[in-house]
């Protein structure tokens, strides 16, 4: 075992275990503190978005940050009438401020802004118990995939896009996943289609990595930010749980086996 495929390691626990510690009392208070969490986070990731698609416009980025978190915090409590067009907001003035990729630029603020509803929504509505279900989920999918692939390493999931990500990484995020929704079944008595629906979020979790993984090498960056060390920037940090969240809500429409 080579040393080198572990040295930022102690980095990265740090610098996870401090963002954990601040995003579990942010969703253990819920309410304003919760929301207004996430829409800083939302801001800070079209920040980065901006500083990827067009790294001159550095105003922009501040604006359209600005923009996305004020929109993900109105678009909650407003009719659903005015979601949508609140949402769109940032990605279309954005589109009309950045020179470069002005459509990737604007699909993934959408995407940006719609998650950042969708983790407010599913905290406040469907409550506590799914939010923490989903963070373990992804989470749990995240550190069993980085050390399962670090320690067994072998074919790559897909080299192109994320050279990093292996299979065995990839079915090691899938198992820890299983375990999670086995845990959550047995506590809320849930059936065995709880646990394939968890596997379901853990697959869309790391889909929404592989999105950003291709943004990112679409524009030549390793990393979003670094404003997190160790992890990058927020979208490195939050593209799984996006991926997740918008996963839940599409379930949520078709399967809905009650609180947590």
């Amino acid at each position: 075992m080579s040393d080198g495929r572990w040295s930022d390691l102690t980095t990265r626990i740090v610098s996870a275990a401090v963002l954990v510690a601040i995003g579990s009392v942010e969703v253990w208070l819920g309410g304003f503190w919760f929301e207004t969490f996430i829409a800083i986070a939302c801001g800070l990731m079209t920040w980065e978005l901006v500083r990827m698609v067009d790294p001159d416009k550095s105003a922009a980025r501040v604006q359209l940050g600005i923009l996305t978190g004020v929109a993900v915090l109105l678009s909650y409590h407003v009719p659903p009438i005015y979601k949508i067009p609140i949402l769109l907001a940032p990605a279309l003035v954005g589109a009309g401020q950045v020179g470069h990729s002005k459509l990737t630029y604007a699909l993934f603020a959408m995407w940006i802004a719609a998650s950042g509803l969708g983790f407010i929504s599913i905290r406040e509505t469907m409550g506590f118990g799914w939010m923490i279900w989903l963070i373990s989920v992804v989470v749990a999918t995240d550190v069993a995939g980085y050390f399962v692939g670090k320690t067994f390493g072998g074919p790559k999931f897909w080299p192109r896009v994320s050279p990093k990500k292996t299979w065995s990484g990839t079915a090691g995020g899938w198992a820890a996943a299983a375990v999670v929704g086995f845990v959550f079944a047995l506590h809320a008595g849930f059936g065995f289609m709880f646990i394939v629906i968890t596997v379901l979020a853990s697959m869309a979790s790391q889909a929404g990595d592989i999105v950003e993984s291709a943004t990112k090498r679409k524009f030549g960056v390793k990393d979003s930010s670094n404003l997190i060390p160790g992890h990058g920037g927020f979208l490195d940090r939050f593209d799984g749980m996006m991926g997740a969240a918008l996963f839940v809500l599409i379930a949520g429409m078709i399967y809905s086996p009650g609180g947590m």
